[in-house]
């Protein structure tokens, strides 16, 4: 997964990645174990940072990227860098699910 190299030694040391989805956890662990079969990686090799759940999408509504086209209450794909206080210094908010930043522009 191309978020695994996204950080240095160093950096992993005080920066940590999340991925936020409204999916219960349940859905989650088993969307990973699909990339992770469908990919032909090893377990090894699977994504290196948390999931999180977040169904009431108070997360994803806290930082507005709900999608309100979207009947099931999908956010817009959405990635984030906040600082330590919470206050977010970089963002890409895309509709095309497809377009996503390479780890160069994060």
């Amino acid at each position: 997964m191309e978020l695994n190299g996204l950080l240095t030694e160093e950096q992993r040391a005080d920066t940590e990645i999340l991925a936020v989805a409204i999916d219960p956890r349940e859905r989650l662990d088993m969307m990973v174990q699909r990339v992770i079969e469908e990919g032909g990686l090893d377990p090894a090799d699977a994504p290196d940072f948390r999931f999180l759940s977040d169904p009431g999408h108070r997360v994803i509504d806290r930082y507005g990227v709900l999608n309100p086209d979207d009947e099931r209450g999908i956010p817009h794909p959405t990635t984030l860098v906040l600082d330590r206080e919470g206050i977010v210094r970089w963002k890409f908010i895309e509709t095309d699910y497809r377009i996503r930043p390479t780890n160069e522009m994060i």
